[in-house]
């Protein structure tokens, strides 16, 4: 065998164990669509309670095909999240073999932190913001000029509304992990993040603009908790580092 094809025989490799990954993926994904869809709207009524708790109490849809899509979309939604776990673990299994020992010590307490700052995001979103922005949004029906004005949620648009507000937040609060990520990786130092801490409120207020209605509270609800999360990320950073330096062994003595 020459030298260009043994180059070429190690990304073969590494294509088949992808491939192999990614089929793993889409089997369990699958799997979980058809449960999740089974239970499709027993998931939608836990979703759609938030709406019910700001007074609203009638969904419409105006498509045909609407509210089955919706039903789909939902089992799709909650495979997702279901699946998560086991996509994250696919992924590790397929970077690891590449990573010497002390890069997976590094990275792997991150991954199993992943789920659960993702899960913290989506019940902070759920429990929290998504009421505030519901009362806000549906706070407009009233009479106008001697004309109701009544809100009507189509099922499909307050699907859109409520997975952009889980998968937004759930993502928001993985700040934390990307940080210390780039920092060990070498690419910012916690000085180098307290420098840039003004351009870091901008940009936490500048996402929640994106993420949330435009009310004051909904913004507030999640760049404060971004601003947080982002300072707490330069003190976890630092502690890390202050335990590493009482782990290193001291250096003797003169005298020894």
């Amino acid at each position: 065998m020459n030298d260009l094809d043994e180059s070429k025989a190690p990304l073969f490799d590494h294509l088949v164990e992808l491939r192999k990954r990614l089929l793993i993926c889409i089997a369990v994904l699958v799997v979980a669509f058809f449960a999740c869809y089974a239970f499709a709207r027993p998931i939608f009524a836990v979703l759609i309670q938030p709406l019910k708790d700001a007074g609203e109490t009638r969904v419409i849809y105006t498509d045909v095909f609407e509210a089955f899509w919706v039903q789909v979309k939902v089992g799709l939604f909650a495979a997702l999240m279901i699946c998560f776990p086991v996509i994250a673990t696919q992924g590790w299994r397929f970077v690891a073999p590449g990573l010497y020992a002390k890069e997976k010590r590094a990275v792997l307490p991150f991954l199993l932190l992943t789920p659960v700052f993702f899960g913290g995001g989506a019940a902070f979103a759920y429990y929290l913001a998504m009421p505030w922005a519901l009362h806000f949004l549906l706070g407009f029906q009233g009479d106008i000029g001697g004309v109701s004005q009544e809100a009507l949620p189509g099922v499909g648009n307050y699907l859109s509304f409520v997975t952009r507000f889980l998968f937004g937040f759930g993502v928001a609060f993985l700040l934390p992990i990307l940080l210390m990520l780039l920092e060990r990786a070498g690419l910012v130092t916690a000085a180098q993040l307290a420098a840039k801490r003004r351009y870091a409120i901008v940009g936490a207020f500048a996402l929640s603009a994106v993420l949330t209605p435009p009310d004051a509270i909904s913004q507030l609800m999640l760049a404060i908790p971004l601003w947080m999360l982002y300072e707490s990320s330069i003190i976890a950073i630092r502690l890390t580092h202050w335990r590493a330096s009482r782990r290193e062994p001291q250096s003797a003595s003169p005298g020894e």
